[in-house]
């Protein structure tokens, strides 16, 4: 498998692509008397977020307006799934909600259905389309989308389906695509793809390919100009974004992005994910210390608290080593917070290895815990392992697990009340009646009122609040959250 830099003749093809179904669905448009509408359904982490806020972008430059009909399951003209292989039960979601559309085809609601994303790494997956749901015009994995246009074409053209997936793996720079971001306040910014870790349990290094990084002067162009129009948030993504550089020439490090985005005054948060202990350098953890504007939050994954349960995930560190980190950045980073992923139940894990993870998770006092029962994933390592738990036992463990990671996110939460935190405003919040929500810096969620005197001020805008800084008094605890009042506003708008 090698890595392919996608060049300026790669940019032609993709262009004429974009050219040509922009008039061929102008045509279909005037035939049916309305504009053709796309409806993009996105599964999984925040990188398949950002490759869908490329796609969304190429199916805007097509001409397509976005499907104004609510619901996960909306007709449209044209539909793409982005898929996720990591989540548990991600094939019954695909297919049954293929299902469905099999009405929306044969109604003409729905002309062209493809389905991207890295559960099309899996041949059975594949197969399974072929066979089964002829109505798929086509199928493309995550190396893939710097062609969709093309791919798009030649199925339309032949009226065949049309399968790409790829052998290689190839690095598109964020500037090649039109991109529509989903969020007004906040972009996303893949800065490396794939993953060389090979976690035993872990089908993203078949999904996603090697370890590959963007240019850094392209991220830095990039963030300048997202600081130019006024994104006051940004998230640095990458499987493991702390093995950024490797492979190329400059010596660049993520330590290196950090600092120089940090620099970006325009920019209120910085934040990243996901980091690899093995990886995670203690300049990184300076940085987070030392700059206001990065966020005083770490997401790092554990996964076991067993050093023998870690060596059957090839996970190449000890529960000591992960506790060393943890240590010095609860020392350099002050108030900062903590989250983690486990898994319980992975093959061979005994009672002994359980109870370890138990005890490092009241150690660590994670602020959030991201807790999975293992399950098997077709073409992993540990999918062949004997000693497989049985399910009774790891749904009794998994009790257990989010038992103890429900209190200590409940305190971690508890220990805000009464303090008073600068929030960077996400909107309205889910909750409605006049309540907003945000986070802050340490990434608690907050949902909070505004009291009349600030919304009878002279240019408060409801609709202007999305990226505003305010400060919030923390009144009141929830589980996972807390609620507060906004005393002002902190951005000097």
């Amino acid at each position: 498998m090698s890595v392919i830099k996608v060049n300026n003749t790669d940019k032609l093809e993709f262009d004429r692509a974009l050219e040509e179904l922009r008039g061929y669905f102008a045509m279909l448009s005037e035939g049916k008397g309305r504009p053709l509408t796309y409806s993009l359904m996105t599964y999984g982490c925040q990188l398949n977020e950002a490759d869908s806020e490329k796609l969304a972008g190429m199916l805007s430059e097509m001409g397509l307006e976005k499907s104004s009909q609510s619901g996960e399951l909306a007709p449209a003209d044209v539909v793409v799934m982005n898929t996720c292989s990591v989540r548990e039960n991600a094939d019954k979601h695909l297919f049954g909600n293929l299902g469905v559309y099999k009405s929306f085809c044969k109604s003409g609601e729905t002309s062209v259905i493809a389905v991207c994303g890295c559960m099309m790494k899996v041949p059975e997956n594949v197969e399974k389309i072929r066979k089964s749901y002829p109505y798929v015009n086509l199928i493309f994995d995550p190396q893939q989308i710097h062609r969709f246009p093309i791919l798009l074409l030649e199925a339309l053209k032949k009226r065949k389906r049309s399968v790409s997936i790829s052998g290689d793996d190839y690095i598109a720079e964020d500037s090649y695509f039109p991109i529509e971001r989903e969020r007004r306040f906040r972009a996303l910014v893949p800065i490396m793809y794939g993953c060389n870790n090979f976690c035993t349990y872990c089908i993203v290094p078949y999904a996603r390919g090697r370890e590959r990084s963007r240019s850094f002067g392209e991220i830095m162009k990039e963030l300048e100009t997202l600081a130019s129009q006024g994104y006051r948030e940004v998230m640095l993504l990458g499987q493991n974004v702390n093995s950024y550089g490797k492979g190329n020439d400059d010596g660049k490090t993520f330590a290196d992005i950090l600092d120089e985005a940090s620099k970006i005054t325009e920019f209120s948060r910085i934040r990243f994910m996901s980091s690899h202990p093995k990886d995670l350098s203690d300049r990184v953890i300076d940085l987070m210390g030392e700059r206001p504007n990065i966020e005083k939050h770490l997401h790092l994954a554990l996964q076991s608290g067993s050093d023998e349960v870690l060596k059957r995930m090839n996970r190449p560190y000890t529960a000591e080593g992960y506790m060393k980190i943890a240590d010095n950045f609860r020392a350099k980073v002050k108030g900062g917070s903590l989250t983690t992923d486990i898994i319980v139940g992975f093959p061979g894990e005994t009672e002994e290895d359980f109870v370890k993870t138990l005890e490092i998770c009241e150690r660590a006092a994670f602020d959030a815990c991201f807790t999975f029962q293992y399950s098997i994933r077709p073409g992993t390592k540990a999918a062949t392992f004997p000693d497989q738990i049985p399910a009774d036992v790891v749904t009794e463990r998994f009790g257990r697990l989010t038992d103890l990671t429900n209190s200590l996110t409940e305190a971690s939460c508890n220990r805000l009340v009464g303090q008073t935190k600068e929030i960077l405003i996400e909107g309205i919040s889910k909750a409605g009646g006049g309540v907003y929500s945000g986070r802050t810096i340490t990434n608690h969620l907050v949902n909070f009122t505004i009291p009349d005197e600030i919304k009878n001020k002279e240019g408060f805008c409801e609709d202007a609040l999305e990226g505003r800084l305010c400060d919030v008094n923390i009144q009141y605890s929830r589980p996972y959250s807390v609620d507060g009042v906004m005393e002002r506003f902190t951005d000097g708008k």
